[in-house]
């Protein structure tokens, strides 16, 4: 009948989560193999990653990126799953945003705090590296914004990058930072990045 014919095709269908023919579940997307991305997961240059602070679904993608360090720029302390999913891979949590916990969340990162992720992400003895803060835009994104400009990008592109993570959120005061950052201050060491030289 018509009925048991219907019924054997849905049977014969994948469900959500389960593996179609070619690998993928019924979407075809890298979901299903467990594989997400954090929130505006972005790669910079070669070995080095962009994003928010990952959740529980995330840490499958985040162990395959093989992480030596992970730079934190929220003030406030990174989940316990993830602080976890961290020690039991080896991978060092260098807190910056730390030193950032009295200052207005509304305030762009500090000078100290943008020198300083700059000094660890210009040393190549730090790759695989990861930059992220909550939600990965306004902190990340001024950080990085300051490297682009020290590897001479245009502000154009610096700002249409930064927007691009930032959405409909964007914040002035982090663009006017990274105009007036002096790219003078920034301590290159003696083993940067291929992509830096």
């Amino acid at each position: 009948t018509v009925a048991s014919k219907l019924c054997a095709r849905r049977r014969s269908r994948p469900r959500a989560g389960e593996l179609g023919p070619r690998g993928g579940d019924a979407a075809g997307g890298a979901m299903a193999s467990g594989f997400i991305p954090p929130t505006n997961y972005g790669m910079v240059e070669e070995d080095l990653h962009r994003s928010g602070q990952p959740n529980e679904m995330n840490l499958r993608f985040i162990e395959r990126l093989g992480l030596n360090k992970v730079i934190y720029l929220s003030p406030d302390d990174p989940d316990l799953v993830f602080l976890h999913f961290l020690e039991d891979n080896g991978v060092e949590l260098v807190h910056l945003g730390a030193n950032e916990s009295m200052r207005s969340p509304w305030s762009p990162i500090s000078e100290e705090t943008v020198l300083e992720a700059l000094r660890i992400i210009l040393d190549e003895s730090n790759y695989p590296l990861h930059v992220m803060d909550h939600q990965g835009s306004h902190r990340t994104g001024t950080v990085l914004g300051c490297l682009r400009k020290a590897q001479r990008w245009s502000l154009t592109s610096i700002f249409d990058e930064y927007r691009r993570y930032a959405g409909s959120r964007v914040r002035l005061a982090n663009e006017q930072f990274i105009e007036l950052f002096d790219t003078d201050l920034v301590d290159v060491p003696p083993n940067p990045p291929k992509w830096f030289r």
